[in-house]
């Protein structure tokens, strides 16, 4: 929120909120929901012959997505990776009172059957090598080797009890596996309706499941089942090639197999919940071997049976019921044309078959189908591999629509990008702090064992939604907050009140520490204060205290900030009018600073520095008619000429910086200077604030390489030979110690420094950027700056940048209850001890990520608790604490820790970890490291959590799906694998960048959003369905936008409809598009419209304008937009999703055996 909005108050103190008492999610503990009927069905004594299964109608498509929270994923082969028609089974939804399918159900006339072409048939996979596969250096995929020998053996039933984790698989003991790639692009699945696929050739491979179920008696009391990959399963694999399948018959009794649930999936693993633990649980029955069942789509949420429209699924037609019973061999196909590894390290694709395979096996027809001609070659099915867009859109509907009440301890916050109201019951809001796990180990071994690190995001200032309360200040006079005797932490909810509310015990370290007179209250019946509603920090998570002056420097109460404007004026930048353009905009901007909630105006006084070789201070004070301008020159021992009329009030002195702000462009305007300083323009601002005795923020607007002679001169080492040796970490690092030694200096004032860099060339933004990043400032970068296409950028991003909340001097510090600490943190700021984050300025944009670590055990009872407590002066001048409380669940079972994680969360940590990694290590180190890591992570979970089961199956935990995935753009970002066009300074810039970006910024940054514009309806406000960041899913005729947070592009189809174009571009054909444009022309037609209030909703949620990039089909663009298209393979060697998954997989298996 704008710090010059009102401040919004929250319900008054003295009454709880009505209505949240005790609230209770939705299928929160397993308690049945209100209004779901319970299953009708008795426990299903096998087969009934004369039931029809009801086949779903033509046009209605199973979901290929996933599920949301609740249990794993399995994906299942004997092989060492995925495999083309992996699909899980489905089930129907129980429909009125029918029961379960029989086997042998005939098909009712008028449905399609699985056709040879169907996703449910079976493929005859290459066998791959049973050996062990070695690692090379390059960290290269694996080859695919020799055939194992077959393993045959008839299915049959077992049961089990419950299994401890209750994880269930379907096991798969004959199967063969290919990842090859076809020729001829396959037609997407037939529900999403956007086009055929580009041209770059689909990765395939072969999935299949036959051989014995797991099955577990499924009972009410658990909750809603899950719901899972969909689509057809395969019937039967043999072993290699030509080898006839065994047919196998069902027992005709299942003792203590319930009724289907309304979902199911292969190897879906599952737990009862913790308490409070806001996954809805989920127990699936696998289906029967040999049989295809058709379900509801898993995009719905766990508890509702009736399938959502038909528009937000894509895939096959579901079939009919398939039997085990005896009968004709299934249909199957010709071998897949295989992968032909490349030694770079990156998987490679062949086209056409390779040698040395097998030939065709003889396709028969299908249950009740006509033959056909022999069906292509299949592919691995993207859709059927976790998808992050399904796991978004679960979320959004299962949690959007209910408030997240924080007042219990442990609970997994919804996705950052679902919509949802905080109320706030004594936890801080996830806007604050989120976790990478909500319930952690109990010791450190067992941390150690899993490797999930245990990290929290703080983001302590972050601005809320206008229906959310800010946090409430809390004033105890000239006492100040209560504290701690022993640890200092600051009262919170978790405080025990003792002796009838004369003592309190620290929830913290356990010290008993006396109630000051003037704060003591009586305790209720159940130990309560009686005041605890009219108290914020008895009842709230976050909230701030009026800090007294012990908190402040010297003893004394601190000045309102200040704000310095530094502008280069060299001759780049008076040739590209960005001097006039700053100066015009200041002019209307200084009315913006920002103020505190009712104030007048702001307290902020402002000061204007020009420079180029020398520095040039102006004296704007009020009395003079004219501004005066002093020159220094000597800028090795840097001064500030003037004291009085330097920092000035904007109302009283608004003529005269007026005249100045008029003057500057004209004084430089015929300059001839090139060479420009840069530290002595830092240490001259830093002078200023110190003779004024207050903090203040430096806004300084530069060009080029600061080569003049000059403490701090820079010398050009860029030098692309570096990157992938040992020595390209100097790329990263600042070529002078010069800057660490200023920056120390600047977060000792509380001068914050903000850069606005606008190089045509290398600038060295790793050294220039070391004060702003240690000073906890924020760094903008415009390469190549032209007036017509970056204006609007920059503009947007300074007005934000001047308006923002900003917390000036603030120090932060973590305290945690015994058992954890915090060891490590990452973030813009410095730090001078173990324990003290220090940053001149903190504005409500900047997180900083802090990692614990375990120095005693911690107890299941007591849990864990996090108190972030940080120290700051408003912008008013006012010194403030505001305090952020958070309770943790901790477990003795790896399976409660794997339940409760959160991989957005978890992606942010490490991506700041190999970030800053890379200033140390080579690159190369820093990629096999993460790797390594989130398969530790993953064969952990396989290991201790999943019942057993064939090593050929990839089982991932329900909430950490998306690791492989988001991890795998990590890895393909331009810091960790950049490709030829990707610049020093680049790198260098989006490191700062990542490290103190919150969890939504590092969402949509790693995992870009792309949204079809041609399909958004122009008559709502609702934005379309975002569809997965792959080529394959554009369409030629239609219009596409992909933001990450940095830059938006509008991808146009070659074959887009003229009318389209015209509507949107004012021209009549795609040839007259421009790409010069850096705004959409304002059209007065519905979908141009539609487009631009879309693109404005997006550039609101960022905290920087995103650039906007006009992207044609088959243009030069393309390939900078085909960058961001993250599950493909990349040009930099950066794996596609699929083949990525496939190498986890390889590593994970190589941890396991």
């Amino acid at each position: 929120m704008s710090v010059n909005q009102q401040a919004h108050t929250g319900p008054p103190y003295g009454q709880p909120q009505p209505g949240y008492q005790g609230y209770q999610q939705p299928a929160y503990g397993g308690q049945p929901l209100p209004g779901v009927p319970q299953s009708q069905y008795g426990a299903y004594n096998g087969p009934m012959p004369g039931y029809q299964q009801p086949v779903p109608p033509q046009g209605y498509f199973p979901s290929l997505g996933f599920p949301s929270k609740g249990s794993p994923v399995s994906l299942n082969s004997d092989t060492s990776s995925l495999a083309p028609n992996f699909i899980g089974s489905l089930r129907a939804p129980p429909t009125s009172g029918a029961p379960p399918p029989a086997s042998g159900a005939s098909l009712p006339s008028g449905h399609l059957a699985y056709s040879q072409f169907g996703h449910g048939d079976v493929q005859n996979g290459i066998p791959a090598s049973a050996a062990p596969i070695q690692r090379s250096p390059a960290s290269q995929p694996f080859l695919p080797g020799s055939a194992p020998t077959p393993v045959s053996q008839t299915s049959t039933f077992q049961q089990y009890g419950h299994p401890p984790a209750s994880v269930q698989q379907l096991s798969n003991h004959m199967a063969g596996m290919t990842i090859g790639s076809t020729t001829a692009s396959a037609p997407p699945p037939a529900g999403l309706g956007y086009g055929p696929p580009t041209s770059v050739p689909p990765v395939s491979g072969s999935f299949s499941a036959t051989g014995s179920g797991l099955y577990t008696p499924y009972t009410a009391s658990q909750g809603p089942p899950p719901t899972s990959v969909s689509q057809g399963l395969p019937l039967a694999q043999p072993p290699f090639p030509g080898q006839p399948i065994s047919t196998q018959r069902l027992p005709t009794q299942v003792p203590g197999f319930a009724p289907p649930p309304s979902s199911t999936g292969i190897g879906l693993s599952s737990y009862p919940p913790t308490t409070g633990a806001p996954r809805p649980p989920t127990m699936p029955g696998p289906p029967l071997p040999g049989q295809i069942l058709a379900g509801p789509p898993a995009s719905q949420p766990n508890h509702v049976s009736s399938p959502p429209p038909p528009s937000t699924m894509s895939g096959p037609h579901p079939g009919p019921p398939m039997s085990g019973l005896p009968g004709p061999p299934p249909p199957t196909h010709p071998p897949q044309p295989g992968y032909q590894m490349q030694q770079n390290g990156s998987f490679g694709q062949v086209r056409g078959p390779q040698p040395n395979y097998g030939g065709a096996y003889p396709g028969t027809p299908n249950y009740g189908s006509q033959p056909g001609p022999p069906p292509p070659p299949k592919r691995l099915d993207p859709d059927s591999i976790p998808s992050p867009i399904q796991v978004i859109e679960d979320d959004r509907s299962n949690r959007g629509s209910e408030p997240f009440v924080t007042g219990v301890r442990g609970q997994v916050p919804p996705l950052v990008t679902t919509n949802f109201l905080v109320k706030d019951q004594g936890n801080a809001s996830p806007r604050y702090i989120r976790c990478t796990s909500y319930n952690i180990p109990c010791t450190s071994d067992m941390a150690k064992q899993s490797q999930v690190p245990l990290a929290a995001v703080i983001k302590p200032l972050a601005t809320l939604p206008p229906e959310e309360s800010l946090p409430y200040l809390v004033d105890h006079g000239e006492s100040g907050p209560v504290r701690c005797n022993r640890c200092k932490a600051y009262m919170c909810p978790f405080m025990q009140f003792i002796e009838g509310g004369r003592r309190f015990q620290c929830c913290f370290c356990s010290c008993v520490t006396e109630v000051p007179p003037h704060y003591f209250q009586h305790l209720d019946h159940t130990g309560k204060r009686v005041d605890f509603y009219d108290r914020p920090e008895l009842s709230l998570g976050s909230y701030e205290f009026l800090a007294t002056v012990d908190y402040c420097k010297n003893n004394k109460f601190p000045s309102p900030p200040a704000f310095i404007f530094m502008i280069d004026v060299s001759y780049n930048a008076m040739k590209s009018g960005l001097v006039r353009l700053i100066c015009e905009e200041l002019k209307s901007l200084l009315d913006y600073l920002p103020r505190e909630g009712n104030m007048e105006e702001s307290a902020i006084r402002v000061g204007f520095v020009t420079y180029n070789k020398v520095l040039h201070f102006y004296n704007v004070k009020s009395s003079l008619a004219q501004p005066q301008m002093m020159v220094v020159s000597d800028v090795a021992d840097m001064f500030v000429p003037l004291l009085d009329g330097f920092l000035v009030n904007v109302n009283e002195s608004r003529t005269v910086i007026a005249s100045l702000l008029d003057q500057i462009p004209e004084m430089f305007a015929d300059t001839r200077e090139t060479e420009t300083v840069f530290a002595p323009v830092i240490q001259a601002g830093l002078e200023a604030l110190k003779a004024a005795e207050c903090a203040g923020k430096l806004f300084i607007f530069h060009t080029s390489l600061p080569i003049a002679e000059a403490p701090g001169k820079l010398k050009n080492r860029d030098d692309k030979k570096l990157v992938n040796t040992d020595k390209e970490k100097t790329l990263f690092q600042p070529q002078t110690s010069f800057y660490n030694n200023l920056a120390k200096d600047c977060v000792a004032q509380g001068c914050c420094v903000d850069l606005f860099l606008f190089p045509n060339q290398y600038l060295d933004v790793a050294t220039l950027g070391v004060v702003t990043y240690q000073t906890g400032g924020s760094i903008y970068k415009y390469a190549y700056f032209q007036l017509e296409t970056d204006q609007d950028r920059f503009l947007n991003d300074l007005r934000r940048d001047v308006q923002k909340e900003v917390g000036f001097d603030a120090v932060m510090r973590v305290r945690t209850s015994t058992g954890i600490r915090a060891t490590d943190f990452f973030g813009a700021f410095y730090m001078s001890n173990t324990t003290d984050v220090e940053m001149a300025g903190l504005d409500c944009d900047k997180t900083i990520t802090v990692e614990f670590k375990h120095d005693d055990k911690l107890s299941e009872d007591s849990g864990a608790l996090l108190q972030c407590a940080l120290l700051y002066t408003s912008c008013a001048g006012q010194r403030r604490l505001r305090i952020h409380n958070l309770s943790l669940n901790c477990c003795t079972q790896l399976a409660d820790l794997y339940r409760n994680c959160e991989t957005d969360t978890l992606i942010n940590y490490l991506a700041k970890y190999a970030y800053r990694g890379v200033l140390s290590s080579p690159v190369k180190t820093v990629r096999d490291a993460l790797i390594n890591q989130c398969a530790q992570i993953l064969a952990c979970y396989r290991k201790n959590c999943a019942s057993p089961s064939s090593a050929g199956q990839l089982i991932l935990p329900e909430c950490m799906k998306l690791l492989p995935v988001y991890l795998n753009c990590v890895l393909k970002s331009d810091v960790l694998q950049p490709g030829p066009e990707v610049t020093t300074d680049d790198r260098a810039y989006i490191r700062q960048l990542v490290t103190s970006m919150d969890v939504a910024e590092t969402n949509v940054f790693f995992y870009p959003r792309l949204l079809p514009l041609t399909k958004a309806d122009v008559d709502s406000d609702s934005l379309p369905a975002a569809i997965r960041n792959s080529e394959e899913r554009l369409s030629k005729g239609d219009i596409y936008l992909l933001e990450n947070g940095l830059n938006i592009f509008v991808w146009v189809g070659v074959n887009v409809q003229q009318g389209l174009i015209q509507n949107l571009f004012g021209v009549s054909s795609f040839s007259q598009i421009s790409n010069a444009l850096s705004t959409l022309p304002v059209l007065e037609n519905p979908f141009s419209k539609k487009v631009r209030s879309i693109i404005d909703m997006l550039q609101v949620q960022r905290s920087r304008y995103m650039k906007l990039i006009i992207v044609k089909q088959e243009d030069k663009l393309e390939m900078l937009f085909k960058h961001f298209l993250v599950e493909d393979k990349s040009l930099s060697g950066g794996a596609s999703y699929v083949d990525f998954l496939c190498h986890m997989h390889k590593e994970i298996r190589q941890l396991l055996s």
